[in-house]
């Protein structure tokens, strides 16, 4: 898919650059693209220009909502098939994601690139051939990127998710010089393509499946099973689980995601926010 580089609002920005435009300025300086870089953006009475191109004024954009150019108008980043996704600003401008309004990634104490970091850091990548099963918008491959990974091998199911990636300037390129070709990108289910994966053909694992309830396939002993066919003796798995409330839903999934791992063939441990495991 083709990445997108025109200019990103949020409420914020967009009321900026109205007001700068108020004030008579002939210029604004801010970021367009969730804080990555900082620009400074070309103000008419009627247009502005950010990076060679002229945008008009935006009109009243929505709270909690990231807004691209779609060559008519700017629009939420968001679609519907089925579910509701979309792309959520956070105060750590590095975006998060919701499905049918539930975040997909945690946010409330740092930024989900920090915590992405805290977890990669769990399997140490450096040097290393990766599988990361379930890509999201690709924080823990960036972050295994930064960390001198040699390989990241990524699957991502839901081809909504990857349009996301598209526009998110801090989800990682696969085609981008930084890449270097390390990471190879999939759009396929991985419960299936693992299949397809050779016996001892990773030195690391990071498992960061949906709730259960969405993929409980990706809980099951077959999959552990082959989690443990393709990674070598001595490698490192982080599961996230995340903390389900025990009181509520009557089961303790860490505990099961433990046990799971354990008859797989590793020994296993609680850690952070899900499992940390090594294949025996």
């Amino acid at each position: 898919m083709t990445r997108y580089t025109g200019p990103l609002l949020v409420r914020q920005t967009g009321d900026a650059l109205l007001a700068a435009r108020a004030s008579g300025t002939s210029t604004w300086n801010g970021s367009l693209d969730l804080g990555r870089n900082s620009d400074e953006v070309l103000l008419s009475a009627d247009d502005w220009e950010y990076r060679g191109t002229r945008y008009p004024y935006p009109g009243k954009l929505k709270d909690r909502t990231i807004h691209y150019w779609d060559g008519e108008e700017f629009v939420a980043v968001s679609r519907y098939a089925g579910k509701l996704i979309k792309l959520v600003p956070t105060e750590w401008n590095v975006p998060t994601f919701e499905i049918d309004g539930i975040k997909m990634l945690p946010t409330s104490k740092e930024s989900p690139l920090d915590d992405a970091r805290r977890k990669i850091a769990l399997i140490q990548p450096s040097g290393k051939t990766v599988l990361d099963t379930c890509g999201g918008l690709g924080y823990f491959a960036a972050c295994c990127l930064d960390a001198g990974v040699t390989r990241i091998q990524s699957f991502e199911k839901n081809e909504d998710v990857l349009w996301l990636r598209t526009i998110n300037p801090w989800s990682p390129d696969p085609d981008a010089p930084a890449s270097g070709g390390r990471l190879q990108l999939a759009h396929g289910d991985v419960s299936v393509a693992i299949l397809q994966l050779p016996s001892a053909s990773f030195d690391a694992v990071l498992h960061d499946p949906p709730r259960f309830g969405i993929a409980g396939e990706l809980y099951s002993q077959t999959f552990y099973d082959q989690l443990a066919r393709v990674l070598r003796r001595g490698g490192r798995l982080f599961h996230y689980t995340g903390s389900p409330n025990k009181l509520t839903s009557g089961r303790d999934v860490p505990r099961e995601v433990q046990k799971r791992l354990e008859k797989a063939g590793f020994k296993a441990e609680l850690a952070l926010d899900g499992v940390l495991a090594v294949k025996r």
